[in-house]
């Protein structure tokens, strides 16, 4: 296999991790839903916490890229942990919806996280807003009204 070829590959890697991620992110819907019946949800989120920070510090230790938490610089931990407590904070807000609501109707409003995302990464990371972007809000935007109507 070519240079060329191989650096394509690695590039194109994105979609089968992001297609992955969609299929993990609604595995945890229903998973959720299920296990979160007669469980606090704050409790159920603490315990979904402690299976992620096991997993990704495993997968941290087996790759054997715990020597790089040295190099990441002050402004990475700053926005890293800030990125924690909102990831923290959105998990709580989604179990106990998900407590109290129907999953088809809680994953929806969840899901327009992407439309919110795209707004600010135009807003704050000066992103290009293109035409394709603008209407696939718009879309996102009115399927996520019909799902939860």
């Amino acid at each position: 296999m070519s240079a060329k070829t191989e650096t394509k590959g690695k590039r194109s890697m994105w979609i089968v991790f992001a297609l992955l991620s969609a299929v993990f992110a609604a595995l945890t819907s229903i998973l959720a839903k299920v296990g979160v019946e007669g469980v606090n949800s704050n409790l159920a989120t603490a315990v979904r916490t402690v299976v992620v920070l096991v997993m990704a510090w495993g997968i941290v230790f087996a790759t054997g890229t715990v020597g790089g938490i040295g190099q990441i610089g002050a402004r990475s931990w700053i926005f890293l942990i800030l990125s924690g407590v909102a990831t923290g904070l959105s998990w709580l807000c989604y179990y106990r919806a998900l407590q109290i609501g129907e999953a088809s109707r809680v994953a929806p409003i969840d899901k327009f996280s992407v439309v919110i995302t795209l707004v600010l990464a135009f807003v704050i990371l000066h992103e290009t807003v293109t035409w394709q972007a603008i209407v696939g809000c718009l879309l996102i935007t009115a399927g996520t009204i019909l799902l939860i109507l």
